[in-house]
């Protein structure tokens, strides 16, 4: 299928995300809109280091302690180091993950570089629609939802409007998701800086939707969150004692939430 002919004209928030963390899966549109959120937020490269660093220690425990297994992570973004497939196979060796994403750019490199073993696939689908992604053939080959399963929403959310429903999103993935299941999510909150920011992605591909602490909360109704409950970034399970003071007031928040065998709140 031939690409459209903005595909490399356009802002591309994987693309920017990527620039951000120091990659070079990115194009010219990219790095100017990038640069225009750094002059506003100067600290944006920080935040998405801080964005990786909380899914790598995440997973670490969710393969660890938590002993799972299955992997379903949605909005993956451009292939970087330590992806979920890396980090979960060095505990758990047999542990099998699926990639989801709906960005060209974004499946041609998961293709080519994570799903190269009988452990990994990737597939096509919309969070927006959470039922494509339940019962996607490329999930079905690897994932058993009637077992415990995680299901990783890292730096997606914000790009659900009030208008998709984020609170349904998540219901919905829950109802498919065994009790005893895992739901990882980090989300960005809001800040005069970061409204103003926000407003660029509006000639992005996806708009951020920074949200309070209290909305961020509401959207983890009904999950057992692990300690610390829904905190800033850093200080989840952190693995550095000493930490900058921006990296301490990032304005990201994280949380991991278990599935019990029934769920409210969902939307």
């Amino acid at each position: 299928m031939p690409l459209p002919p903005t595909f490399t004209t356009a802002p591309n928030v994987a693309r920017m995300y990527d620039y951000f963390l120091g990659g070079k899966e990115n194009f010219a549109a990219d790095r100017a809109m990038a640069e225009k959120v750094l002059r506003l937020v100067p600290q944006v490269r920080t935040y998405a280091r801080l964005n990786r660093e909380f899914l790598v220690r995440a997973t670490l425990f969710l393969a660890g302690e938590a002993g799972i297994t299955q992997f379903v992570d949605i909005g993956s973004g451009l292939p970087t180091q330590r992806n979920v497939h890396e980090v979960a196979q060095q505990i758990a060796p047999g542990a099998r993950v699926v990639y989801v994403d709906n960005d060209p750019m974004v499946l041609v490199h998961a293709r080519a570089l994570l799903a190269t073993d009988a452990q990994t696939r990737v597939a096509d689908a919309d969070l927006r629609k959470p039922s494509s992604i339940v019962g996607h053939r490329e999930v079905l080959n690897l994932i058993d939802w009637s077992k415990p399963v995680a299901v990783l929403l890292v730096a997606v959310l914000h790009s659900i409007t009030d208008t998709d429903d984020p609170r349904r999103i998540i219901g919905e993935l829950c109802a498919a998701m065994a009790p005893g299941s895992y739901l990882v999510i980090s989300h960005v909150e809001q800040r005069p800086e970061l409204v103003r920011a926000a407003d660029l992605y509006r000639n992005a591909n996806a708009p951020v939707v920074p949200r309070t602490a209290e909305e961020i909360a509401a959207l983890l109704s009904g999950l057992d969150l692990v300690e610390p409950g829904l905190v800033r970034l850093p200080l989840w399970r952190p693995r550095e004692l000493e930490m900058w003071p921006e990296e301490l007031d990032a304005p990201l928040l994280g949380a991991v939430g278990r599935v019990a065998s029934t769920r409210t709140g969902g939307g």
